[in-house]
């Protein structure tokens, strides 16, 4: 690309001011109604604190305690596979697929493939995964999709905690989908052929559904 070209992509400083102006702005309506949502939750530095301790995996197996979940022994299970090697390595795995060849074959790990489960409902089946991995030699999923109804979630005991937790314990990535999606019938592209653009770009939705999904967010981060 010539600089000509590549200085075309330059930001303007006046654009920027604009940008600035409408978040700055205090007679704004979407901005103060956005920061009208974080402020229920506290200071930004209080919620990532409040997140942040939330999410440390002893405090996590702790709530499971209080909630006297029956998800707590299978994280312990869990825990102790890991702990003692249960789990097939990936170059075990090679070898065990590839034979002698793994040891001169070339593998290139900036294009490595991530196994990824969607979607992953219940707390439960990841344990029964887990179970399958070992006794076959299979290979542990590295990232998880979750689609279940968070409300449903929060009330089987305590399966979003423990999805969490495992999550830390296997060292495995995973995304919610938090309820706020405009399935209730709010987005129009739902169920057609432009769905794609609206379950995931939010195209569609009603403008209160921004300020809802903060709250959805920022109720369970």
């Amino acid at each position: 690309m010539d600089e000509a070209t590549r200085e075309r992509l330059r930001i303007a400083a006046h654009q920027l001011d604009a940008i600035n102006a409408l978040l700055l702005d205090p007679q704004s309506q979407v901005i103060n109604d956005f920061l009208a949502v974080v402020a229920k939750y506290g200071s930004v530095e209080e919620i990532n604190r409040k997140a942040e301790e939330a999410r440390q995996l002893p405090n996590l197996l702790a709530r499971l305690k209080e909630l006297h979940s029956p998800y707590l022994d299978d994280l312990h299970w869990l825990m102790e596979q890991r702990d003692r090697g249960a789990f097939i390595s990936v170059a075990e795995y090679r070898r065990a697929v590839l034979g002698e060849r793994a040891e001169q074959m070339p593998f290139d790990d900036r294009l490595a493939v991530v196994l990824e489960i969607s979607a992953l409902q219940y707390f439960p089946w990841l344990i029964r995964e887990a179970h399958q991995a070992i006794e076959r030699r299979e290979l542990m999923p590295g990232r998880y999709i979750r689609v279940r109804k968070m409300k449903e979630q929060e009330r089987d005991n305590g399966d979003i905690l423990a999805v969490a937790a495992a999550m830390q314990i296997i060292g495995a990535s995973y995304v919610e989908t938090l309820d706020t999606r405009g399935t209730d019938g709010a987005n129009i592209h739902l169920g057609g052929p432009e769905t794609i653009t609206g379950y995931f770009g939010g195209v569609g939705q009603p403008n209160d559904y921004a300020l809802k999904w903060l709250d959805e967010y920022l109720y369970y981060y």
